[in-house]
């Protein structure tokens, strides 16, 4: 239930020799020497989604608009994926190089991966939110100076420790966006629609064409909310094959439903009490709210309405919550895990019904929760101006090891993981945005 000991043999046997707090995941790579697999090099360069990836490594599920790959990459011990071992999607293990970081945050000197900043996108303001397109080749940044802005994603092959960090080659730049900041943004799942969202209480969503790296044709604006619109993500309906948008925010406390083939609201959700914070789809016609009321609810738009409500009980022991400040649900939709403003994070068995455990990985508000494309790991950024990776491949119901990975000037506001390689991207109140990866051993 709580995804004991759900590794490869390959993995398990890497993580026997080297200790689980001396590995770290890195994305499968073409004759990995965990895997002993010949993967075939053509379906690397395979197109996702109508558009090239040069830059991609490995061949990949299409992702959700949050990033989460198809709900049969997440295994469990005893359960057969035969897709994803023949695709080799799976995060692999590798040992940490030798004079890598300490992190003594622990006090223990346990070494730690050694991210490094690749390109670093430079504002005038706080960039508050950046998201990867599904093909990841490129990725998007909206900032509270209202400026949006389109950057290329670049090959991460000569990556070294010493790599000096760059600007990134920005593809598309609008400024005067909105009226006000640009609180957040979401792709669409085939990458041709693109969504922002305000604290002048408008949406705004635009097509994009991937050839061009242009938003193109008329934008449409939305102005149904009345407070600040603080997340938005994309959902698939199957029934006509065309997207929603779910946004939620300050104001009326209501989740808009929009249908993006006619730009029209056509359902508003009801039921938070307080701001909403945070929005997540996993695929399918299902998506889970955080709000300060420090309730999370699952909605279900084949039924109309709210499926289920949680409190996350942010202290052990008792009944007591916090603002939800963050969520996301793993690809399976098993797990959901929560970033609350109390500094706290909570996993929650969707299926059990039940807190598997709380943790605290940062010592103020968790902004940002994600977890990789596998789920091995999580990645979660926070007012401590941190962003931490936290180990899940084990017993969830025990301590699990966290690292800090990197660190901003100022507090943390967003982290988001590469849709098929080891890398994320990170914005806070220092008024950066910054890509960040591993180097190769």
């Amino acid at each position: 239930m709580y995804y004991n000991n759900y590794l490869h043999p390959p993995v398990l046997k890497k993580f026997n020799e080297h200790g689980i707090r001396r590995v770290v995941s890195y994305m499968d790579k073409s004759e990995c020497s965990i895997h002993n697999r010949h993967i075939n090099k053509q379906a690397v360069n395979k197109p996702l989604n109508g558009t090239p990836g040069p830059n991609r490594n490995v061949p990949s599920p299409r992702p959700n608009q949050n990033g989460s790959m198809d709900p049969t990459r997440t295994m469990i011990k005893g359960e057969a994926d035969p897709r994803g071992l023949k695709d080799g999607i799976y995060d692999a293990v590798k040992p940490l190089p030798r004079g890598a970081d300490l992190d003594n945050t622990d006090g223990g000197g346990v070494a730690r991966p050694r991210f490094v900043a690749v390109t670093t996108l430079e504002d005038v303001q706080a960039v508050r939110c950046a998201e990867f397109h599904p093909g990841g080749q490129l990725y998007a940044v909206g900032s509270n100076s209202k400026t949006l802005r389109i950057c290329a994603y670049p090959k991460l092959n000569d990556v070294r420790e010493d790599h000096q960090t760059y600007q990134p080659m920005v593809l598309f730049k609008r400024t005067k966006h909105h009226k006000g900041s640009i609180y957040c943004l979401a792709w669409s799942p085939m990458g041709d629609l693109m969504a922002t969202g305000s604290n002048d209480k408008t949406v705004k969503l635009m097509r994009f064409n991937a050839d061009t790296s242009n938003l193109e044709g008329e934008e449409v604006e939305l102005s149904m909310h009345d407070g600040t619109v603080r997340d938005l993500c994309f959902l698939e309906d199957t029934s006509n094959k065309s997207s929603l948008l779910i946004s939620g925010g300050a104001g009326d406390c209501k989740i808009y439903v929009t249908d993006c083939a006619t730009g029209t609201p056509f359902q508003a959700l009801s039921g938070h009490t307080g701001h909403i914070l945070s929005l997540y789809t996993w695929g399918g016609a299902m998506f889970v709210s955080g709000s300060h009321d420090k309730t999370v609810r699952f909605w279900d738009l084949r039924t109309r309405g709210c499926v289920n409500m949680v409190t996350p009980c942010t202290v052990p022991g008792t009944r007591q919550g916090s603002p939800v400040a963050s969520l996301c649900v793993d690809p399976s939709g098993r797990l959901l895990v929560s970033g609350h403003e109390d500094s706290s994070c909570v996993l929650y068995d969707i299926r059990g019904g039940r807190s598997v455990q709380t943790f605290k990985p940062h010592s103020a508000d968790v902004r940002s929760i994600r977890f990789s494309p596998s789920a091995y790991y999580l990645l979660t950024g926070g007012y401590d101006n941190k962003l931490v990776l936290t180990d899940l491949q084990g017993d969830l119901t025990l301590p699990l090891p966290s690292v800090v990975v990197a660190q901003h000037q100022d507090k943390v506001i967003s982290g988001r993981w590469h849709p098929s390689e080891f890398s994320f991207l990170s914005t806070a109140a220092d008024k950066t945005a910054t890509l960040w990866a591993l180097p190769p051993v």
